[in-house]
């Protein structure tokens, strides 16, 4: 979409110096805020200002943003057309109605938040000032590598959005090389939740493999779980609950029990993730009839009878 038609679908007149082009600053030059405001410098727009407390910020900023200055969250609102909010989840709704507060919102500005968990409510004191806001979360994970910026490409976004702001906010994000996906304003923190399940937790899961691996005297564990968690992996993703193996699948009970009894002695701090993980899939196993209630049950008996488990759930 040329710049000019961008603009005034966002309601914001070209500024006369650049007319191609959107002001933009970024509130929190994380991990993901620093990536953002390199992809939308990339497309034309003008990167002005940003704002960053710690030292890896500011190193981040120098590296994607290089000659943006660092200011106070109201210098960078002052400066831009398009302001991206990139801060925590628990900071947001504190830094919009604090910026609403001191009069630093005006009317006609563009402003997104990158949160999963926060929809268009924890924008409402900018809203109220007239600006137009979105919350476009990059469904990805950003670790501040360099390499952060090539996961732009392609990567979906959960788009949440006025009706009549969405185009918009799917040109922003096309813009940024991403795909944009809608997500009602109701469903956001159910959204959230599974993503916080699928990737943190599969993080979580890999490093407990591979050190239960370590304990065991295998000294290179990603070169064994690579191969197998891909797999695994591929498998879930084409196939879900279909696409299970191992001895919950096969009601083994005498495996789990025995995996239960080698942890309690050698790594007894994973007991209680491995009896929370069989019992989840033992009911997905049965719920998708990979288990019959007679194998099924044994399972359930054994995993609530760890005497990991508290007194009042066996």
């Amino acid at each position: 979409m040329p710049a000019a038609r961008r603009n005034r679908a966002a309601g914001l007149a070209p500024a006369p110096d650049a007319p191609a082009r959107l002001r933009v600053g970024v509130i929190g030059a994380g991990r993901v805020g620093a990536v953002l405001g390199a992809a939308l410098a990339a497309a034309g727009h003008d990167v002005v200002a940003a704002s960053g407390l710690s030292a890896a910020s500011a190193e981040r900023a120098a590296r994607l943003l290089p000659g943006v200055p660092l200011v106070p969250a109201d210098a960078v609102v002052a400066a831009s057309d398009l302001v991206v909010l990139a801060v925590p989840d628990d900071t947001l709704p504190g830094l919009v109605s604090g910026l609403a507060e001191t009069g630093a919102w005006r009317a006609g500005q563009l402003a997104f938040h990158t949160s999963g968990a926060h929809g268009l409510a924890v924008l409402a004191p900018a809203t109220a000032a007239g600006v137009l806001a979105l919350a476009l979360h990059p469904a990805m994970t950003f670790s501040g590598a360099p390499e952060d910026a090539d996961r732009l490409d392609g990567a979906p976004f959960g788009v949440t959005s006025r009706p009549e702001h969405r185009p918009v906010a799917e040109t922003l994000v096309l813009e940024m090389g991403g795909e944009p996906f809608f997500v009602a304003e109701a469903d956001r923190g159910l959204y959230h939740a599974a993503l916080v399940t699928g990737a943190n937790h599969l993080v979580t899961l890999v490093a407990e493999a591979a050190d239960l691996l370590r304990t065991a005297g295998v000294d290179e564990p990603a070169r064994v779980l690579a191969p197998l968690l891909t797999a695994a992996l591929d498998n879930g993703l084409r196939r879900g609950d279909r696409g299970l193996t191992g001895p919950v699948s096969r009601g083994d009970v005498g495996t789990v029990g025995h995996h239960l009894d080698t942890l309690a002695e050698r790594a007894p701090d994973a007991v209680a993730a491995y009896v929370a993980m069989a019992r989840r899939t033992t009911e997905r196993a049965l719920a998708a009839g990979r288990l019959k209630r007679h194998e099924g049950a044994p399972l359930l008996d054994l995993l609530d009878g760890s005497p990991t488990q508290p007194a009042d759930s066996r």
